[in-house]
């Protein structure tokens, strides 16, 4: 579109956009999660949430998202979008949202989002930020999460309302804060895009806490079908075939209970994670670890919870032989109830514990398993 610039911000007011992302027919559930993130994104905007959702014979399960907080959805719906392709999905997207100008657009960082996100963000010429693990608008409600979360002082907190950009003082009062890891999750980095519309972000799955689902607000999202164009001459690539290779994985994200292991574990590494196996079958729940245990080459990587690995909110968190890292704390320090083993006392871990054990893991751990065997025989 020729009246399309991504630098007149002034022009993006269609709100904050999700993208969708389904799979044969099937709602991904990282999609709901950023959904209810949008949400109060659009709020504190002052504005409306809108999800983008591609693919073939899909308006069925478009109504679902508005349970989750969208006040509308845009359903591109083409034979052409059945089987996930970039060059397709691209084109769309990019059309679209040209079309309707939306202030923030969200993405999983799915393998899909991955690559998605990139294409758009340069055919749209604007930033992306990826693997976000927390976002913000409200000043105010950034400056408490940078209290909790940050070792800036007080004073460089309260001086973030205004950044220089291009040598001028900008007002981020209405910027999207995109915050991730860097420099392999030993810091984390706020990030704006102050000069381009829309700002977008890429989001790691289970970052955001998924809303209870309300069937009145389902009822009464919008169902928006934009015009766009694709044909077959806008694709440069044609999916064949698609073969999918069962590899049983560890369900981090949506386990109720996790038991991790951390370096603790290093005198008997065998008989380490076979006590974190026991307990983890007596509470049915699974085995994580720290980045410690995956770089060690202890666990796979579909183990590993943490800023560079998955965040996770169980019900349960059993932590043996974890330090407790800023790194690892960030991913797990939401579970509803943490409990920390670690023969030091002065463990980072401990500060966050419901309850914490100083002591042995390899002496603990069996402990703990014979009692919750025990309750459960008596009942």
């Amino acid at each position: 579109m020729s009246n399309y610039d991504s630098s007149a911000i002034q022009e993006f007011k269609g709100g904050v956009w999700v993208f969708c992302e389904q799979r044969q027919g099937v709602m991904m559930s990282t999609s709901y999660e950023l959904i209810s993130e949008g949400r109060r994104l659009a709020n504190e905007l002052g504005t409306k949430l809108y999800g983008l959702l591609l693919g073939s014979n899909i308006e069925g399960i478009a109504k679902d998202l508005g349970g989750y907080g969208a006040d509308g959805v845009y359903v591109c719906d083409h034979p052409l979008l059945e089987t996930y392709t970039t060059d397709g999905y691209t084109k769309v997207i990019c059309d679209v949202i040209r079309t309707y100008k939306p202030e923030v657009m969200l993405i999983g960082a799915t393998n899909i989002g991955r690559d998605l996100g990139p294409r758009c963000a340069a055919r749209l010429h604007t930033g992306l930020c990826a693997d976000c693990t927390h976002l913000d608008i409200d000043m105010g409600i950034y400056k408490d999460f940078l209290h909790t979360a940050s070792t800036l002082p007080d004073a460089r907190i309260e001086a973030t309302d205004h950044a220089m950009v291009m040598g001028e003082k900008h007002d981020v009062s209405r910027d999207l804060k995109m915050t991730r890891p860097a420099f392999g999750g030993h810091l984390m980095a706020s990030i704006i895009c102050p000069r381009f519309r829309p700002a977008m972000a890429t989001v790691r799955p289970g970052v955001m806490k998924k809303a209870p689902f309300d069937q009145a607000k389902a009822d009464a999202c919008e169902i928006i079908k934009p015009e766009f164009s694709l044909t077959a001459d806008d694709m440069q690539t044609e999916v064949v075939e698609v073969v999918k290779a069962a590899k049983k994985l560890v369900d981090l994200i949506g386990a109720d209970v996790v038991v991790s292991v951390g370096r603790g574990i290093s005198k008997d590494v065998e008989g380490g994670i076979k006590l974190a196996e026991e307990l983890a079958e007596v509470l049915g729940g699974v085995v994580g670890g720290s980045r410690a245990t995956i770089d060690a080459g202890w666990l796979s990587a579909d183990h590993q919870v943490g800023q560079t690995g998955k965040t996770v909110h169980p019900k349960i968190y059993v932590a043996l032989g974890i330090s407790g890292a800023i790194q690892h704390k960030a991913g797990m320090q939401d579970s509803e109830c943490i409990i920390a083993v670690n023969k030091n006392d002065t463990a980072p871990i401990f500060e966050i514990a419901d309850y914490g054990i100083c002591g042995d893991l390899f002496k603990v751990t069996p402990l703990l398993i014979e009692a919750i065997k025990a309750a459960k025989a008596a009942k």
